[in-house]
């Protein structure tokens, strides 16, 4: 994204966050402005905290703007925001860039979500369950070219461990995250890298499907196609289940299961993934306003938001572990 198009963001999310916390009133005074970027996934928990931050601390302007998780690492390693929304652990390429910025920064895990594989609910020609052979056959790097879902077959066969192959002749239709999403590449590690590494390829999708960085585009192209195919964050699809059906995915067990607030939280469902904040310690430790964001966010008030925005609320124990990184300053 670049400066300019971030700078007109950050200002209209700022001036959404202000009107929400309409009427409220300065507690402890706090005043500045506090930059939030990143995932688009985890971008809702965070707005969801900035309106409940808001109602008593109207002074401080807040902004929260989800590029991407990619995109919000990129420029929170820069120093250019003070917290990344990120659906996806920092990669080791990220971590480099920040150390040689000379950003400092504390990793605290505040959602569990699942990633929901979906399709158009008038799909009666797909089954209903799916195994990570079987979305390899459609969608990974093998695949590119492929308009049928009857094209996966023969790849499908030579990897076994189907659920849903052979697929009967309809046409395939894919609309997913881009590159620049922690969605993009929770998928790829969780479901096409164990088959793409046994195979010799490059952990990747095709590159010839719709992407998107917006969620809901993705969820319209989805709904578009009656044979359609595609993945976003277990949210956006509770918040769509009228206009999408989500498969059920096997895991190593081959067992079929659906997602669910339950089956994300206790991890059975097989595409689960934590969700995280950065923050940059030495902006919080200059700035109160900052660091009351986060222990608002910390909070049991501020931890429910993950499920108010759909998402999976930690455990008591995973809350603890958070909690104490925070108080500790440490990853």
């Amino acid at each position: 994204m670049s400066g300019i198009k971030f700078m007109l963001v950050t200002m209209l999310t700022a001036l959404v966050a202000t009107a929400c916390g309409g009427g409220g009133t300065d507690a402890e005074g706090l005043t500045g402005s506090i930059v939030i970027s990143g995932s688009s996934t985890v971008e809702p928990i965070s707005i969801g905290i900035a309106e409940k931050f808001s109602l008593d601390n109207s002074g401080v302007r807040i902004s929260v703007d989800g590029p991407g998780t990619g995109d919000g690492f990129e420029l929170f390693c820069k120093g250019d925001t003070d917290i990344s929304d990120a659906s996806r652990a920092i990669s080791e390429s990220e971590i480099a860039a920040c150390e040689a910025a000379g950003v400092e920064y504390i990793e605290l895990k505040v959602a569990n979500d699942g990633i929901a594989v979906l399709t158009s609910p008038d799909n009666d020609v797909i089954d209903d369950c799916l195994s990570f052979s079987d979305l390899y056959s459609v969608v990974g790097p093998e695949s590119q070219g492929f308009d049928n879902w009857s094209d996966g077959n023969a790849l499908a066969a030579e990897i076994g461990a189907t659920k849903a192959a052979p697929f009967d002749s309809a046409p395939l239709a894919i609309t997913g995250p881009g590159e620049e999403s922690g969605t993009y590449d929770s998928f790829v590690e969780l479901v096409l890298e164990g088959i793409a590494d046994g195979r010799g390829k490059d952990a990747q999708t095709r590159p010839d499907y719709q992407a998107s960085a917006d969620d809901n585009v993705i969820v319209q192209g989805i709904e578009g196609s009656a044979n359609s195919l595609g993945w976003v964050g277990y949210a956006f699809y509770d918040a769509n289940k009228n206009e999408l059906k989500a498969f059920q995915i096997a895991g190593e067990d081959g067992k079929c299961v659906e997602p669910s607030p339950e089956t994300i939280a206790d991890s059975s469902y097989p595409i689960s993934r934590p969700l995280y904040i950065y923050v940059n310690t030495t902006k919080m430790e200059e700035s109160p306003a900052l660091e009351a964001f986060i222990e608002l966010y910390l909070s049991e008030r501020g931890l429910a938001t993950a499920s108010e925005a759909g998402y999976v609320e930690l455990s008591k124990e995973e809350a603890a572990e958070t909690v104490a990184a925070f108080e500790n300053r440490a990853s």
